[in-house]
């Protein structure tokens, strides 16, 4: 009866307190022993926080601007996105598996059409039929619908810009077929510059060339940047951004980052920080992330664990946490992909900002960026799981930023492929000792079961279990005596 009451009382308090953490992490995000034995237990016997709490550096005004600039699930087009024959494709003849979604590939579509076309390509027979080329889901149809707009006209633009990015099966290729929509693109342009005041019509079409004009530029400094010509690739950048300055939207300055973290030009990149990472535009991982890596820059290479729990953080290494706490904020996915926790796939041609997509599309390009600083990936690994104790929880609150949108796994499961394990946030993990308070209730009440059907065996054993116990510290004692006696003798 003792043992059976003893067995009883233990499961019904392991029970009440694994309850009572269940709760606690439930409505605080946070396990109650844990907190405790941080905030009280661990000063009293020594101990110190690893990485102290960052203090927040940003106005209200900013959290504000963000919550009615950003919308909830947006799906922005992929700055750094691939070339689909020469990259994607070549992909999926070797592995077998399509990089792309049809959801993503249908959204590419639209913004094809939305780019490349305009109300006055009925004039036009090449353009006619380039209409609804993009409007194909064969890729073949396509390529075909393409050839057949450079017979009716040579200087088609939008035809080559196809042919590069589903023909070509080599960057050179793709680079080849822009060039010369690059030419086509540019005498079209000035045409239309000429007469864009006449009519409404003529005013759509400047519009339409100005896209495929700066689609094309932007798609040849990019074939520069992927063939080893940096300097080139950052210098076409610099030109259509100052040549087109209210194309801000299509975040050319991204590439541009890329490419200077290439080249290791980091006060060129901290320029560009400067101008871009404003409360008025919205914020990315790119941004975010560049940020707190230049940061890291200036302290990881002497950056130890152990010596700033004893000393504490300097200046330069508390701005570096906030920056790291700030990005992982933004997008939490991204520390896994550089950290290499996760594995990486090739980036889908649209991304959800804060979201999975966004975060492989970062890490894909700026990984590298990273390893190449010494102690940078040491220092995230330190600190960006504090940023979970930070955030308020539950998480509809925000913080530095607005409140992380709910609808982005739907999104990212719509954007990423079906062999990727698309990242879950915010699903925090279970505590220690919520686990260790599930365990030991499950044993009580096991044991309690078992002392209820078989006492007489139960009692044999706790008595065995008491014995031996008593036997232990006598073992101990002896064989320390011997070894003692051993050591005397040799």
């Amino acid at each position: 009866k003792f043992y059976f009451a003893l067995t009883v009382t233990s499961s019904f308090i392991s029970g009440l307190i694994f309850v009572f953490e269940w709760w606690h992490f439930r409505k605080y995000g946070t396990s109650f022993i844990e907190q405790v034995s941080v905030s009280h237990l661990r000063p009293l016997i020594g101990g110190a926080e690893n990485t102290p709490p960052a203090t927040t550096s940003f106005s209200a005004g900013e959290n504000e601007t963000s919550r009615q600039n950003m919308p909830e699930c947006k799906v922005w087009r992929n700055p750094l996105n691939l070339f689909r024959g020469a990259e994607y494709s070549r992909y999926m003849w070797v592995t077998g598996k399509e990089p792309l979604t049809y959801y993503d590939m249908n959204l590419s579509a639209q913004d094809h059409q939305n780019f490349f076309t305009c109300d006055t390509d009925a004039l036009r027979p090449s353009d006619t039929v380039m209409q609804k080329a993009w409007r194909e889901r064969n890729p073949q149809a396509r390529i075909k619908a393409a050839y057949q707009a450079l017979e009716l006209n040579n200087d088609c633009a939008t035809a080559y810009v196809l042919l590069a990015e589903e023909e070509a099966t080599t960057i050179v290729d793709a680079e080849k077929y822009f060039k010369q929509a690059l030419k086509a693109g540019e005498m079209i342009y000035r045409k239309s510059q000429n007469c864009h005041s006449q009519s409404p019509q003529h005013e759509a079409q400047l519009r339409r060339d100005t896209n495929v004009l700066v689609y094309v530029k932007r798609r040849l400094a990019m074939c520069a940047r992927k063939l080893g010509r940096i300097r080139e690739a950052v210098k076409m950048m610099r030109d259509l951004m100052k040549e087109f300055p209210l194309l801000s939207m299509l975040n050319i300055h991204e590439n541009l980052l890329e490419a200077l973290l290439e080249l290791q030009a980091y006060a060129d990149v901290q320029a560009v920080l400067a101008k871009y990472d404003d409360i008025s535009l919205p914020k990315s991982a790119a941004i975010c992330y560049t940020a707190a890596l230049l940061k890291a820059r200036a302290v990881s290479e002497r950056f130890s664990p152990e010596t700033a729990s004893k000393r504490g953080l300097s200046t330069a290494e508390i701005n570096a946490v906030e920056a790291i706490h700030r990005a992982v904020e933004f997008n939490p996915h991204v520390p896994k992909y550089l950290l290499e926790m996760k594995s990486l796939v090739l980036p889908p041609e649209h991304i959800l900002k804060r979201g999975d997509s966004e975060a492989v599309a970062y890490a894909f390009f700026h990984l590298q960026h990273w390893k190449r600083i010494e102690g940078a990936l040491n220092l995230l690994h330190c600190t960006w799981e504090g940023t979970f104790r930070m955030i308020p929880y539950p998480l509809e609150k925000g913080h530095l930023f607005y409140p992380y949108p709910s609808c982005t796994e739907t999104a990212d499961r719509e954007l990423l492929p079906t062999f990727h394990e698309v990242s879950v946030y915010p699903q925090k993990e279970l505590p220690f000792f919520i686990h260790f308070t599930a365990g030991l209730c499950s044993f009580s009440a096991m044991l309690a079961l078992l002392t209820h059907q078989f006492p007489e065996l139960m009692v044999i054993f706790a008595k065995a279990v008491n014995r031996w116990v008593c036997i232990l510290p006598g073992y101990s004692y002896w064989m320390e005596n011997v070894f003692s006696d051993l050591s005397s003798v040799t």
